[in-house]
């Protein structure tokens, strides 16, 4: 009998490969400060299936972002104009090293996708040096071709195109790039955040660019909800159409939303972050305060802002979003709230476009009915905005902070970095 000792070898060398793995994933969870409870999701995932469970964790695992070959952690730069702080909530961003608000903003609000498509187009139309899209999805379909016919026009009237598409949120134009080859040969810059084959080690599927800033002339941006398809937008009514919302703002406050187009782009394309030059005040009465968020900005500032609005909250709360999984934190919040007596209403569609989503959420659900929290399952076409409402100073849209009229009014507003 001849002993096999090269399978023996292989068969104890992936014992101790996998107990490796395991290890290194309990330190970068204790690195990582995670909560109790999802520490104790994963480590029984490990313990029971820890070939698929260690992987997994160390492709969907890591919220923020530090490692030098990643993206450098995002430091915005304050505009000349900004203002002192104006409230606890500014203190708490501020705190966080996020800029103050700025004054002297123009702002208008669209809540259907015709408006916001007509919007789009007129502000292509509009520019007379750059166009700069960053954008999650960007589907090849009409409204995207009408997009991409108003962009050929300007890109031949010498203006400057770049398009920032995430590779994962667009993987079918990542793969089948015709539709983008009109728009390459006529010379704009089209960069996919994070490719899918050329960047395997540096990809994380749960840290995507979901920002979608449409940004013009730097002076003009387009953000909130809205991607690029006919889901969310268009010329034309249509039964099908998700229900989102998109935002325009003017003045100087576009220059932090410059800032952060830049950065995704100097990422994605390994150069030098562009030079930005800060706006000048216009015709308007927002205090805007732009809030960035994803694994490439330090702390949670955006969380801790809503964690204190929800408890200083006096009447109303009002929250409407198409996937409701909270944690512990804003779970305790909600329910705080309500018992104060506080009007607190969570409008949700009763079927999203993600059935992980939906079947994760009941608990939490029920939960907040059984403290007297009302409910609502929206019945209509996806609805894919967010939004929270503050009593009358606030409403939350995404990633952006904005004081309406005066600086003690707040807007909680949102386009929606990165992850």
């Amino acid at each position: 009998m001849v002993f096999d000792w090269t399978h023996l070898s292989i068969y104890h060398g992936l014992i101790i490969l996998g107990e490796l793995l395991a290890i290194s994933a309990l330190l970068h969870m204790l690195y990582q400060r995670r909560t109790p409870s999802s520490m104790i999701a994963w480590l029984l995932a490990i313990v029971l299936l820890p070939y698929v469970s260690v992987p997994l964790y160390f492709i969907l695992g890591s919220r923020k972002r530090t490692s030098s070959k990643n993206k450098s952690a995002f430091y915005m730069q304050a505009h000349p104009q900004t203002i002192s702080q104006t409230n606890a909530i500014d203190g708490i961003l501020q705190n966080n090293g996020i800029p103050g608000a700025t004054a002297d903003n123009r702002f208008e609000f669209y809540s259907d996708g015709i408006s916001a498509y007509r919007t789009l187009i007129q502000q292509i139309e509009n520019a007379q040096q750059s166009i700069y899209f960053s954008t999650y999805v960007f589907k090849h379909d009409d409204v995207t071709d009408s997009i991409v016919q108003a962009l050929l026009i300007k890109l031949k009237s010498g203006v400057e195109v770049k398009l920032l598409i995430d590779s994962l949120g667009s993987w079918q134009l990542y793969f089948l790039r015709y539709p983008l080859r009109e728009l390459r040969d006529a010379g704009a810059e089209i960069l996919f955040f994070m490719p899918i084959l050329s960047m395997p080690l540096r990809n994380y599927i749960n840290l995507r660019n979901h920002r979608k800033i449409y940004l013009f002339d730097q002076t003009t941006v387009l953000t909130g909800g809205m991607n690029l398809s006919r889901e969310y937008m268009g010329p034309e009514p249509d039964l099908e159409r998700w229900q989102d919302l998109l935002f325009l703002a003017q003045g100087p406050a576009v220059y932090h939303y410059a800032q952060i187009f830049a950065a995704d782009w100097a990422y994605a394309s390994r150069s030098a972050v562009m030079t930005l030059k800060p706006n000048e005040p216009v015709p308007g009465d927002a205090y805007m305060q732009v809030v960035p968020s994803g694994p490439d900005v330090r702390g949670d500032a955006l969380f801790e802002a809503i964690i204190s609005a929800v408890y200083t909250v006096k009447k109303r709360l009002w929250v409407v979003t198409p996937y409701f999984v909270p944690d512990a934190a804003l779970m305790q919040a909600f329910i705080i709230a309500c018992h104060k007596g506080i009007d607190v209403k969570l409008i949700t569609p009763r079927q999203s476009n993600h059935l992980i989503a939906d079947l994760t959420r009941s608990s939490y659900m029920r939960e907040l009915e059984e403290a007297g929290v009302h409910v609502a399952l929206y019945e209509g076409t996806m609805l894919h905005a967010k939004a929270i409402l503050f009593d009358d100073l606030g409403a939350m849209l995404g990633l952006s902070l904005i004081h309406i009229s005066e600086p003690t009014r707040l807007f909680l507003r949102s386009r929606m970095p990165s992850s």
